[in-house]
């Protein structure tokens, strides 16, 4: 299996607001970088993103190691916790509906492709690649042609007592 390094970061603009994630992918000799922004969402849900189009890219299963400076995404992966939201239809242990579910399901399908370590690292610290990540994903946030979070913007429009 193909060795990849994968460092990863999501910037918001306001929380919620404009936002973008930035992924850096090593293999090899072989570097990648990939970004996108968005015209409203949140920092998480950027983070998460940046995991999702990391793994997404990768065309054969891999051994990963993922870097990321957010605790959201690394705390949810490796202790388990999407996983069992998942197990219980989306609910948290405490009875309410898990934040970002449609983007925990994509990531949970990316991961199982996979032999991931994840990494969590200090942000804006002296690790190059979060470094160039989050100068990418700051870009990103204010980048022409923002797209549409789906998953945010179909949250937010439901009526409170669904949510």
């Amino acid at each position: 299996m193909t060795s990849v390094t994968i460092y990863t970061d999501g910037a918001c603009s306001g929380n919620p607001g404009p936002g973008g994630y930035g992924v850096l992918l090593q293999a090899g000799q072989h570097t990648k970088e990939l970004s996108e922004g968005y015209r409203k969402t949140t920092n998480n849900r950027m983070e998460l993103m940046a995991l999702i189009k990391g793994l997404e890219l990768l065309n054969r299963p891999c051994v990963v190691t993922l870097f990321s400076d957010s605790k959201y995404v690394v705390d949810t992966v490796e202790k388990g916790w999407a996983k069992a939201w998942k197990s219980r239809g989306w609910i948290k242990a405490d009875k309410q509906p898990a934040v970002n579910a449609d983007l925990w399901d994509r990531a949970l399908k990316a991961l199982e492709k996979h032999r991931v370590t994840i990494r969590w690292v200090k942000g804006h610290a002296s690790n190059a690649g979060n470094n160039r990540c989050d100068e990418l994903a700051v870009a990103a946030t204010r980048s022409p042609g923002l797209l549409v979070d789906e998953g945010y913007e179909r949250a937010k429009a439901k009526p409170a007592s669904l949510l």
